[in-house]
């Protein structure tokens, strides 16, 4: 541990920490549901000429056809093997995505489902996306091959089979999540299984790993199969370079599993990130956005350096996950550009923006019960194209939050003020807000019930600058409101508390 903890700043011992983003590129995008021909385009066409560094995947192995719900989106996370054709592609489109989008700096994560194979009650044939074989009842998997002998059936402690307790760590981690078939992960054939398809995907030049599911496997499992892995492929990545990993936590407090359990194998996801931040942003439970003045570890986070972090994900957006109803998302879209802001302009964490598809929502009895409903679909369950409107917004139900140009200009603002402090903290006691990164951003915030007029000191050089959050910067003019800032480092923020988006962001690269 001594010799790791000598090597931790050339990054020997703690490499998957890092995200293999390119210099000043600085957040990942999820496409949820995404085909990949579709990514290969964003990538192109959007993502590499506004910054973004690079798009977690929806799972792209092989998974069982569900029809007694019609094709839902969390069919994706129960494998039948891991041959790489879903209903966003195949192999061969697959290939062509992680390609086009590294050509171009944007890379690629994995949602990596390696906790379980399909559920217990997934019947047996060949309905998954392949067409592969298979038997759940028997634990039968031979695409892969898995057998009964693979799973954690003989571990596992409570009456059913699945987790009862989440109190008790073995439940967690040795029975079925939700009757999903656990695979035994202590087993070096199990393990190496899992590796060889990860490494596949190092192969074909992926840049790391979404763990799903990680608070359920054992962590010295995870570590296990971590270290069978390869370094990323040199045709994009120095040689040497270890795949990013960021492991599905979700800890709130409260049980025993926690995130630091975790740290060794790479980032977590911070569950409570977005849990608070809604909560205050809401205005809930007495909470102020003055509160924010030491946000991040201040407020029992992990440690910067260990967090993913996200103001809502595919699960906790339909109320799955984490964080219950506090969740702010596109349904919420005024308040939702502002969380977005905030936890773009703040440094704490490795940011990711959330892209999602709209779905008819049905709340009975306070709960959503088309929350299942898959991506936007043709009658044959092949997936819609993502189709691009003149406004470049998107059609076809698909949402595309990081094209909202408030979104959009936060994440060029995060790589611009990358590296510099947290910096001119200013709040009224109340809900308007205001700080900087250093001498190159400032952002302001009235979430008041009342307008703002104040002077506050942004730290920026003197000069007029764009507002991103109303406008784009185009040659040298503005599309949307100014910033004036004197000699002195002052400038005057007027924001109506009706105001669509009220915040306003500047930055030097946005300097007219």
């Amino acid at each position: 541990m001594g010799i790791c903890f000598l090597l931790l700043n050339v990054g020997l011992c703690w490499a998957q920490y890092n995200p293999n983003t390119l210099p000043g590129r600085t957040s990942v995008v999820h496409l949820f549901e995404w085909r990949w021909a579709d990514i290969a385009l964003e990538c192109e066409r959007y993502l590499a000429p506004n910054g973004f560094g690079g798009v977690q995947i929806s799972p792209p192995n092989e998974n069982v056809i569900i029809t007694d719900r019609w094709q839902p989106w969390w069919e994706r996370y129960q494998p039948i093997s891991y041959k790489l054709c879903t209903r966003s592609g195949n192999e061969t489109e697959f290939r062509d995505m992680v390609t086009r989008c590294n050509d171009v700096g944007v890379h690629i994560y994995v949602d990596a489902v390696i906790n379980h194979m399909c559920g217990a009650n997934a019947g047996a044939g060949n309905h998954a996306t392949c067409g592969s074989y298979f038997s759940a009842k028997t634990e039968n998997f031979p695409a892969v091959p898995y057998s009964g002998f693979d799973f954690n059936d003989g571990k596992c402690k409570s009456q059913s089979g699945d987790i009862e307790d989440y109190h008790d760590i073995t439940q967690v981690r040795d029975c079925r999540l939700t009757g999903l078939l656990d695979l035994a992960l202590e087993k070096d054939y199990v393990r190496s299984k899992v590796a060889e398809y990860m490494n596949h995907l190092i192969d074909i030049g992926v840049a790391g790993f979404r763990i799903d599911a990680a608070k359920h496997m054992w962590p010295q499992d995870v570590k296990a199969i971590l270290d069978k892995l390869k370094d990323l492929n040199t045709k994009w990545f120095s040689a040497g370079t270890k795949p990013f990993i960021y492991q599905e936590v979700i800890d709130l407090g409260g049980e025993p599993i926690t995130g630091s359990d975790y740290f060794e194998n790479g980032r977590v996801t911070e569950f409570k990130y977005g849990a608070k931040l809604g909560t205050v942003i809401r205005k809930w439970d007495g909470e102020k956005m003055a509160y924010l003045v030491n946000w991040g570890e201040g407020w029992g986070f992990v440690p910067s350096d260990r967090a993913l972090v996200f103001v809502d994900n595919h699960d906790n957006q339909r109320g799955h996950g984490a964080g219950g109803a506090s969740i702010l998302t596109f349904w919420d879209s005024r308040l939702y550009k502002m969380a977005v802001g905030f936890m773009l302009a703040h440094p704490y964490g490795f940011t990711r923006v959330m892209s999602s598809f709209r779905w008819p929502r049905n709340f009975v009895n306070g709960e959503d019960v088309n929350d299942w409903v898959g991506p936007p679909s043709e009658s044959d369950g092949s997936t819609k194209a993502v189709t691009i409107n003149e406004d470049t917004t998107c059609g076809n139900d698909w949402v595309c939050e990081h094209r909202w140009r408030q979104i959009r200009n936060m994440v060029v603002f995060r790589n611009v003020v990358d590296g510099e402090p947290f910096s001119n903290w200013w709040d009224n006691d109340s809900n308007q807000v205001a700080f900087g990164r250093g001498s190159k951003g400032f952002i302001v915030f009235n979430n008041d019930d009342w307008d703002m007029n104040v002077d506050l000191q942004t730290g920026l050089p003197a000069g007029t600058y764009c507002d991103v959050i109303s406008g784009d910067k185009e040659d040298n003019r503005c599309t949307g409101s100014q910033v004036y800032v004197s000699e002195d480092g002052l400038a005057n923020f007027q924001i109506s508390s009706q105001a669509e988006d009220p915040f306003m962001a500047i930055h030097v690269n946005a300097k007219l």
